[in-house]
């Protein structure tokens, strides 16, 4: 739960990071990597997590300007990438400017549930790591290097241990 407004910015900025080291990672030619044919692409993915970093914060009357996210998931990494830190810094930027600790505990109506506007951004990050989590599979699948995001990722884990040798 967050109590105050710098409560989210802090973890907002610490999981927008982690989002942004996976995101940056992506090729071109990996954008059409599916777990199965008609399910998610990384690009899908990648391009949802990155509408998601505006859809939530809009639901809550957060207002800052955002490039076109209705547009069809890009066939570039780099404009996903790009696109993506774009909208998190605005976010980051909008919550700290519109936001305030009183307002953390406004009730308001998400997807037909009353919450508290500190859930909906609660939710968000969860969102986010959610479909990280499943960017980052199919990154494996693209045979793409996994960054770590909680920990070492196992490339990480086999250079640290290389190191101690």
């Amino acid at each position: 739960m967050f109590t105050s407004v710098n409560d989210f910015l802090n973890e907002w900025k610490q999981e927008a990071a982690s989002t942004q080291k996976v995101l940056d990672v992506l090729t071109d030619e990996s954008l059409n990597q599916e777990v199965s044919p008609g399910l998610n692409s990384i690009g899908s993915l990648a391009w949802h997590i990155t509408g998601a970093a505006y859809y939530f914060p809009s639901q809550v009357g957060l207002k800052f300007e955002i490039p076109d996210l209705q547009k069809e998931a890009p066939k570039s990494a780099a404009e996903i990438s790009e696109t993506y830190k774009i909208v998190s810094q605005r976010l980051t930027q909008a919550f700290s400017e519109q936001v305030s600790d009183e307002k953390m505990n406004k009730m308001v109506n998400l997807f037909g549930m009353d919450m508290p506007v500190q859930a909906v951004f609660r939710l968000l990050i969860q969102h986010q790591a959610h479909h990280r989590g499943q960017l980052t599979v199919l990154m494996r699948q693209a045979e793409l290097t996994v960054p770590g995001v909680y920990g070492p990722s196992k490339e990480e884990w086999e250079a640290m241990n290389a190191q101690k040798s």
